[in-house]
């Protein structure tokens, strides 16, 4: 097999096999070594690869061994294989009661706000209402909906910022 064909035939997967060396090793350096060690292991196999009946799951093959390999190896000790197919449906407690904690705060600050402004939060922000609904119902110019929308919001977040950044006001 020459070099056009052996390139014609492995383009199709190329960037297959990069975007999953990226996805073993995190990071692109070593995601374009790897890359390129399994084309020169193809290349080597060059003449021996019509025996297999997909050469993309050969290459697809070789680059998973080859990662693994690498993220095993004392030379790769920065890596880590990224697992994000796997997700805990229970947050942990810290996070729940910092979440329970922020949701009071956000309560808390806008029962401080001005009646106008805490309907408009609660129908946009909470109901999830559009605005030519709200303009309906408060009776109000949709632009003005949105600036005082926008002030509110603004209001809360340097509350929050406050909050969170100086300790309790």
């Amino acid at each position: 097999m020459n070099q056009v064909a052996f390139i014609e035939l492995i383009n199709p997967f190329k960037d297959k096999v990069f975007r999953l060396a990226k996805r073993l090793l995190t990071s692109t350096e070593e995601a374009e070594d790897a890359t390129q060690e399994v084309m020169v292991k193809l290349w080597n196999k060059k003449d021996n690869l019509a025996a297999y009946n997909s050469i993309e799951a050969v290459a697809m093959t070789m680059t998973k061994n080859y990662c693994l390999d690498q993220l095993k190896s004392k030379r790769a000790d920065n890596l880590k294989i990224v697992h994000n197919n796997f997700t805990d449906s229970d947050p942990l407690l810290d996070k729940k009661l910092e979440d329970s904690d922020c949701l009071e705060w956000v309560e808390k600050i806008i029962s401080q706000l001005p009646e106008q402004l805490q309907i408009l939060i609660q129908l946009r922000d909470v109901e999830q209402y559009e605005f030519d609904e709200i303009a309906k119902i408060v009776n109000m110019n949709e632009t003005a909906i949105r600036v005082a929308l926008s002030r509110a919001r603004k209001k809360i977040r340097e509350a929050m910022v406050n909050t969170h950044g100086y300790g309790i006001k």
